[in-house]
């Protein structure tokens, strides 16, 4: 029989249980249902165990009616359960607030990590590259504590999102420092508004974004940008 649900069975005054007890006619034993348990009398016929079906319905917890040649008996449980093991899976999934406060607060760290860069191309002044060190360490650290929070499934997702930002971000600082080591950094603060036109700063600012509105919904959507 299946539990949280109305049962209709055929009139009669005992029902049958399958289990093996000791060779004796008339026994007091111990039932244990849904983890509810109280004593019951069990009655041995023909080789076979019965057990009053009133008895079973109050340790149970549930309720028996009579209507015709029909006996209703209704027993609570996997209603119950069905609904708690939706909640659980669906909590598993969604997006945890310990991982989304962790993956802001990196994401805003890797926002400031790439305007000082653009800042700094544009005035025509990249260094060499050592004064980024501690935003890159930073970043580096955010992302660790991000992952560290990842449980459910949408926050593992996201996590890759922002991984891949951070390797964005990473290799643009490299392409940056290389500039700057053949003299072509002078591009960028020559040429107006050279960033709106640099693919790959571009994509870093729209992954940016769409990681944002992730964040803030906890609804994780795929994005081309951050990949």
């Amino acid at each position: 029989m299946k539990l949280g649900k109305t049962i209709i069975l055929t009139l009669a005054p005992l029902v049958l249980v399958s289990t093996l007890l000791a060779q004796s006619e008339l026994q007091t034993r111990t039932l244990v249902i849904n983890g509810q348990s109280g004593k019951a009398m069990v009655y041995r016929v023909d080789g076979q165990w019965f057990i009053d079906l009133e008895t079973l319905v109050h340790i149970a917890n549930g309720s028996v009616t009579f209507h015709g040649d029909q006996i209703i008996l209704t027993l609570p449980g996997s209603g119950v359960t069905a609904t708690n093991d939706h909640a659980s899976a669906a909590a598993t999934e969604a997006m945890t607030r310990g991982f989304m406060t962790e993956a802001v607060q990196d994401l805003a760290t890797i926002k400031n990590w790439y305007t000082i860069m653009a800042h700094a191309i544009q005035r025509g002044v990249p260094g060499d590259g050592s004064q980024l060190v501690l935003f890159h360490d930073r970043a580096a650290e955010g992302l660790r504590l991000a992952t560290v929070h990842a449980s459910s499934r949408q926050d593992r997702d996201a996590l890759q999102l922002l991984t891949n930002h951070f390797t964005q971000v990473d290799h643009w600082k490299a392409k940056l420092v290389d500039a700057r080591k053949s003299m072509s950094t002078a591009n960028y603060s020559i040429t107006p508004n050279s960033l709106d036109t640099d693919p790959e700063y571009q994509k870093i600012v729209t992954c940016n974004q769409s990681l944002a509105t992730i964040l803030s919904t906890g609804q994780f959507q795929p994005s081309d940008s951050c990949h």
